[in-house]
C-alpha cells in the first residue's frame, strides 16, 4: 500500500506534532511537545521516499536535488498547513523531517513571550538577533514581532529566508518575502538587493557568516531595522559568536561598531511544563543600554552578566530568572528549572532561597 503522505501530515496535525520524521526502512516519528514517539505502522519504504520527493518537492529543485545530499524547502497543504521541509541523503537511503508552521501567527501574549519584546519592534534602526537551538522557536518568535510591525507601521519589510517559513498578509506594512535558491542566490546578494527596494524593516533568516554578519550590519547601520536568528546558547555566548566570525586583528573594531548598532538579543528555550508537558518559553533578554555597549565594547562580558543578575527591568533578564519565575508560578518543576538552567549552581541557590536576583518582578512573564 502506498503510503499518503499528506493524509500522513493531517492525522499528525490533529496531534498536534511539531515535527514529522519519515526515514527509509523506520517507522515514522512525531515530536509532540518535545518528545518523539514512533507510530505503530508500517515502515517507511524506498519507493514510499520516492513517491514523497515526487509529491512534495517544487519544481524549482527538480535539477537541484541531483547533486545535492541535503536541501531544504516548503510543502503546504492548503486549509491544514505549511511546512518546512528538510530531505537528506543517509545510509537508509532518505530522510524527510517535516516541520509545521501554521497560517496563524500567535500573538506575544499568546505565545506566553515577556511583552517587553514589543520594544524592539519599535526602533528605526539597528538589529535585533534571536537566538537559541534548533526547534526553540526563533522562526515563531520572530514571526510574532513582525506581525507586530505590519499592524502598527505604515512601511515595507522585507524577509529574506531559506526556505520562506510563515507567509504574511500586508496590513498597515507591505511584505515582500524572498527565499533562498528560487527568489534570491545567497542572504548576502538578497540583503544587497533589499536595500534597494526602498524597505524599513529587513528579516535574515540566519546569520552563517561573517559575509552575511556584515551585510547585516550595514544594512542596519543605514537607517534599516535588522532582524535575525543565530544558533547559541545565551546572549553573552551570542555575542562571543559574532565576535568570532571576524579575524582576531579586527575584532576590537568590530565590537565597536556591533555595539554601536546592535538593540537586543533575545534566547530562549522552550521548557516542558507541568501541564502535561506542554512546552513554554523560557526567555533570557540583553538590551543594549549605554552601560552594555560600554562593556561590549570593552570585552567586559563577566560584567554584562553581572548588570543582567542585578537588574529588576524587564530588558535585562537571566534565564535564571526567567525560569525561577516558572518555577515559583509553579508552571515547571524544581528538576526543569534546573535541567534548562545556563547556570545551575546559582539556580540551585535561588531555589533554596540562598541567592536572589531579579526575580522579584513578576511582569517579566
Amino acid at each position: 500500500m502506498t503510503f499518503d503522505i499528506d493524509d500522513f501530515l493531517i492525522k499528525s496535525q490533529k496531534a498536534q506534532a511539531s515535527d514529522i520524521h519519515l526515514n527509509c526502512n523506520k517507522v515514522p516519528s512525531l515530536r509532540i511537545n518535545g518528545e518523539i514517539y514512533k507510530i505503530s505502522t508500517n515502515p517507511i519504504t524506498y519507493s514510499d521516499i520516492q513517491a514523497i520527493l515526487e509529491k512534495t518537492l517544487p519544481v524549482e529543485y527538480r535539477n537541484y536535488m541531483k547533486d545535492a545530499k541535503d536541501f531544504d524547502y516548503i510543502y503546504e497543504i492548503k486549509g491544514v498547513s505549511r511546512y518546512r521541509v528538510n530531505y537528506c541523503k543517509d545510509i537508509y537511503h532518505g530522510k524527510f523531517t517535516f516541520r509545521t508552521i501554521p497560517y496563524y501567527i500567535k500573538s506575544l501574549n499568546e505565545l506566553a513571550l515577556p511583552e517587553y519584546l514589543k520594544e524592539f519592534t519599535k526602533f528605526n534602526n539597528g538589529i535585533v538577533f534571536v537566538t537559541g537551538a534548533t526547534g526553540s522557536g526563533k522562526s515563531t518568535t520572530l514571526a510574532s514581532m513582525i506581525e507586530i510591525i505590519n499592524q502598527t507601521r505604515k512601511g515595507h519589510i522585507i524577509t529574506i529566508e531559506d526556505p520562506v517559513e510563515f507567509v504574511y498578509e500586508d496590513k498597515k506594512s507591505i511584505i515582500t518575502q524572498r527565499s533562498l535558491d528560487i527568489d534570491v542566490k545567497d542572504f548576502k546578494s538578497g540583503i544587497k538587493y533589499a536595500l534597494r527596494q526602498d524597505p524599513n524593516v529587513i528579516l535574515v533568516g540566519e546569520i552563517r557568516d561573517k559575509v552575511t554578519l556584515l551585510s547585516a550590519i550595514e544594512a542596519s547601520e543605514t537607517g534599516h531595522l535588522v532582524f535575525s536568528t543565530l544558533h547559541t546558547n545565551g546572549t553573552i555566548p551570542s555575542i562571543n559568536r559574532l565576535r568570532g566570525f571576524i579575524e582576531e586583528s579586527g575584532q576590537n573594531e568590530f565590537m565597536k561598531r556591533l555595539s554601536n548598532c546592535i538593540r537586543g538579543i533575545v534566547h530562549q528555550q522552550l521548557v516542558p511544563t507541568v501541564n502535561n508537558g506542554t512546552l513554554t518559553p523560557a526567555v533570557e533578554i540583553l538590551s543594549f543600554t549605554s552601560t552594555v555597549m560600554d562593556y561590549v565594547k570593552d570585552g567586559k562580558f563577566n560584567e554584562i552578566y553581572h548588570l543582567m543578575q542585578l537588574s529588576k527591568q524587564q530588558n535585562l533578564v537571566t534565564m535564571n530568572a526567567s525560569l525561577y519565575n516558572l518555577y515559583e508560578k509553579k508552571l515547571i518543576t524544581k528538576e526543569t528549572a534546573l535541567e534548562y538552567s545556563l547556570e545551575k549552581v546559582e539556580m540551585d541557590q535561588m531555589i533554596r532561597g540562598i541567592y536572589r536576583n531579579n526575580t522579584a518582578d513578576d511582569s517579566i512573564l
